[in-house]
């Protein structure tokens, strides 16, 4: 007898599952996880760059120029001129006052070319700039 009142009442009423709790638990997962996300930031080109026993990890780094072994200046992924790095530097140095620059050349690039870059970086008054190497 109580099945049957029970299976009645059952009958007439639809269960609906909300979707909605579940939607905004999954989009707060993925803002949490986005705003987590360290990024790597690479030159845009492979460089060879030399060993040296006293390398060490820069932990913040705002702008990486490459160098190639054909001169070729890379400044975030896109070639460039050596007449443009040091207005892109000015430009960087009004946004990012604090910011750091790291110039990553290949161990077959010419010494001329680095030292290029690296001028045209202090004369825009970049303060914090490093040159990139592998750990032996």
């Amino acid at each position: 007898m109580r099945n049957r009142k029970y299976s009645s009442l059952r009958r007439g009423r639809t269960v609906e599952i909300n979707m909605a709790p579940l939607i905004d638990m999954i989009f707060i997962l993925l803002i949490f996880f986005i705003v987590t996300t360290s990024f790597v930031k690479e030159s845009g080109v492979d460089v060879q760059r030399p060993k040296a026993a006293s390398a060490v990890t820069q932990e913040k780094t705002n702008v990486i120029i490459a160098v190639t072994k054909e001169g070729q200046i890379y400044m975030d992924g896109r070639l460039t001129d050596i007449r443009s790095v040091r207005g892109f530097m000015e430009r960087f140095l009004a946004e990012t006052p604090e910011g750091s620059v790291v110039i990553t050349a290949d161990e077959n690039s010419r010494t001329g070319e680095v030292i290029h870059v690296l001028d045209a970086c202090r004369l825009a008054g970049v303060q914090n700039i490093s040159v990139a190497a592998r750990k032996e």
